[in-house]
């Protein structure tokens, strides 16, 4: 028993060390026909673990060694492409441009920050925030009812079919979605004929007659930007929401009905409290997306720009790298402010 229980040990430690467990019999004197023997030096070598045996072992011994080689590759990822780009930028941004040359000049100044204060940089940094915030509203407007038909009373083949109803524009590619909306925001297109159709083609002239958000047409409207920003960044509220509406318990909503709360009541008090950090999580993706985007004000919408087309002009055809650096930084300090009161509201945790 004492030489069985010995074999074991030496089994496990042979396993643990990447060699051969056939030879723990030889090493005791074991055979299966014979019985024990006397063990000589070629049956009683082990043989040489291989050299990815020798890496596995020493992994295995090594946990830490083993996370660090898994982290690092994303870490260098995140280090040098995406946070060397952003220092890079940053760097940039306090460089001038020299008026009579257009070179850069490469001393220290705040001559782009500067600029960012003038009529003129201001009325851009306000229209792209306060479309990005109504952009925000009505996703969470539109996205809160479905998600709660999801989560509450959708059965499990309901919900599938809501699940990839709501992904199913993801499927196809951006700039085709665009491209639809604007052959159908057009003063010919599908939604105007309709519109008229209904007898709302009055309204929607007064509408489009309205200063700073009209337009000769829907699709050269800031109407009909807004449109298409709500309806590609939809699905990036509607997930969060569900998913923070299907982690609000049932013993919950019960035990109001139970107290005698009206359904209005319980949906004020009680689910609509612990659906915030769902709606907050959701508004993280339309609110930073819609900021930073260049391509929907460029294809559908008025001349009036955002900033994501000032970066893009600056940098391309004006060649004024040190201001396009600047207004880049400004999406970047107005979602830092966004994040921390998200994460006031729970975002973090709902994602």
């Amino acid at each position: 028993m004492r030489v069985d229980l010995c074999q074991r040990e030496v089994t496990i430690g042979l396993i643990a060390a990447g060699l051969t467990v056939t030879t723990v019999p030889a090493l005791f004197g074991q055979d299966s026909t014979r019985g024990p023997k006397i063990l000589s030096s070629e049956t009683a070598g082990l043989a040489r673990p291989s050299l990815v045996h020798r890496i596995s072992n020493a992994l295995y011994v090594r946990p830490r060694l083993l996370l660090a080689l898994l982290l690092l590759p994303p870490l260098l990822w995140l280090g040098i492409i995406y946070l060397g780009s952003l220092f890079s930028l940053l760097v940039q941004s306090f460089f001038s441009v020299d008026d009579f040359t257009g070179k850069v000049v490469y001393q220290p100044t705040f001559a782009s920050y500067l600029q960012l204060f003038n009529d003129t940089s201001l009325a851009v940094i306000r229209r792209t925030v306060l479309t990005a915030a109504t952009v925000t509203l009505l996703c969470a407007t539109i996205a809160f009812p479905l998600a709660y038909m999801m989560a509450r009373y959708a059965g499990p083949r309901a919900k599938a079919i809501y699940y990839v109803a709501v992904m199913l524009p993801l499927w196809s590619n951006y700039l085709v979605r665009v491209y639809a909306w604007k052959l159908i925001l057009a003063k010919e297109g599908a939604l105007t004929w309709v519109l008229g159709q209904v007898g709302l083609q009055g309204p929607l002239d007064w509408l489009l007659s309205t200063p700073d958000i009209g337009g000769a047409s829907l699709g050269t409207s800031q109407i009909g930007t807004t449109i298409v920003f709500v309806y590609i960044w939809l699905p990036y509220m509607v997930l969060p929401v569900q998913a923070a509406l299907e982690r609000v318990p049932k013993s919950l909503i019960e035990a109001s009905s139970d107290l005698g709360a009206h359904p209005r009541d319980t949906f004020r008090r009680v689910i609509l409290p612990l659906s915030i950090p769902g709606v907050a999580a959701g508004s993280i993706f339309t609110f930073s997306l819609t900021l930073g985007d260049y391509i929907i004000p460029n294809l559908v919408g008025s001349s009036r720009p955002f900033i994501g087309q000032l970066v893009y002009e600056y940098q391309g055809t004006a060649s004024n790298l040190p201001l396009a650096a600047a207004f880049a930084v400004v999406p970047i300090l107005i979602m830092a402010v966004y994040l921390s009161i998200a994460k006031r509201f729970g975002a973090f945790d709902a994602l």
